[in-house]
């Protein structure tokens, strides 16, 4: 499992899906309720990075949320993290919760997208380690972090389906 996550670095985690996610998350393993969730983020942990890619041969950062969203909570959002953060509900990080969207501001305005799971940790694709758990609360990452929010209610064109947040 790769994380770069604080206290958490460099350390193997073992046991079933709720035991190693606790561990690596920092919270009881009966907060890790989202089975589904883990078990995508499980099939996808080290996957390079690859830009323009949504494929298990290679992501980025914002394939891999537009994936995500998809496969986990029936969501469409935009296919750039530039577009997906002008369209969240914006929230306070403090009442982030798992699957909300965090941006960051590494180059250029909102050119990096992650997914909020719990106790600060996110889910993204880093260009050198590919899909990894970070925490946003790193100094690293923190000083780069610019907006989070939930995905929006939208109707995806021509079909009318109706997205919940």
């Amino acid at each position: 499992m790769l994380t770069d996550a604080s206290g958490m670095r460099g350390k193997a985690v073992s046991g079933s899906l709720t035991q190693r996610y606790s561990a690596l998350l920092n919270v009881p393993e009966r907060e890790i309720t989202n089975e589904k969730l883990y078990k995508f983020i499980d099939s996808w942990m080290g996957v390079p990075h690859r830009g323009g890619g949504m494929d298990k041969g290679g992501t980025d950062c914002s394939g891999f949320t537009t994936i995500l969203q998809k496969e986990i909570y029936n969501r469409k959002v935009d296919r750039t993290a530039r577009d997906m953060a002008e369209n969240v509900k914006r929230k306070y990080e403090e009442e982030l919760q798992e699957g909300d969207l965090v941006f960051f501001d590494f180059s250029k305005k909102f050119d990096h997208v992650g997914v909020y799971l719990k106790n600060n940790k996110f889910v993204h694709v880093s260009t050198s380690k590919g899909v990894i758990i970070s925490d946003l609360k790193d100094p690293w990452y923190y000083k780069y972090f610019s907006r989070c929010g939930s995905v929006k209610e939208t109707v995806a064109a021509g079909d009318r389906k109706t997205t919940s947040w």
